[in-house]
């Protein structure tokens, strides 16, 4: 099982990675690999009732790696942060199959009390560097999440989110595409864009409007 873990998610990284060489390098030098593959032992360790033992290896983890996994997190197979340094995954989080996420995410939680309170993300789905997924919200599959989107509400299936809080933006094309980073590259799909071509839009108008009154004032 753990064999057959490692072989494809090393060929996961491959396929996805284009400066993954060869599978020793990604085997040797990936933390995003070693930090799930500690993740593994720590929630065996967890589901079997040595929970301080399974918090304990969790640390060794973060502390070799620069990602933080709960112990009681679930994770899905073929699952890569690439880059890795400052993830967070809380402790009810939920992670499902071919999931592919960057530094700096956040799984986090909004709440004091005990029960689910941490995102639960779906397959396929791309997290950009710096995203806040807070609370127990829904990410639906194929969904990408835009770098340092933050992420309070459950996301629809095949749907780009970006900004702050996140928006959902057009996406172009019917079939899922791997994303770098979560964010369609078009300006044109940028919701504050939109807004700012909008504003600036109406200031010339309300220019225009200003200069004309002026003019048959001064007649």
């Amino acid at each position: 099982m753990a064999l057959m873990f490692l072989r494809e998610t090393i060929q996961a990284y491959r396929q996805r990675d284009p400066a993954a060489r060869s599978g020793l390098e990604v085997l040797l030098c990936y933390p995003g690999l070693h930090a799930v593959s500690i993740h593994r032992l720590s929630n065996f360790l967890w589901r079997h009732g040595f929970t301080t033992s399974g918090r304990f290896v969790s640390h060794i983890g973060r502390f070799l790696t620069g990602v933080e996994i709960h112990p009681g997190a679930k994770l899905g197979r073929r699952f890569i942060i690439d880059h890795g340094m400052g993830v967070v995954i809380g402790e009810t989080a939920e992670i499902g199959d071919d999931v592919y996420i960057y530094h700096q995410v956040t799984l986090g939680g909004t709440s004091t009390e005990h029960g689910k309170r941490h995102p639960t993300i779906g397959n396929n789905v791309i997290i950009g560097a710096g995203a806040k997924l807070l609370g127990a919200i829904e990410i639906g599959e194929n969904a990408r999440i835009g770098a340092n989107a933050v992420v309070v509400a459950s996301v629809p299936a095949d749907t780009t989110v970006v900004g702050i809080p996140a928006r959902a933006v057009a996406r172009t094309g019917q079939q899922p595409r791997f994303d770098p980073y979560g964010t369609p590259c078009d300006p044109d799909l940028d919701p504050l864009l939109h807004d700012l071509e909008v504003l600036r839009a109406a200031l010339t108008a309300l220019e225009a409007r200003v200069s004309r009154e002026l003019q048959d004032f001064e007649i």
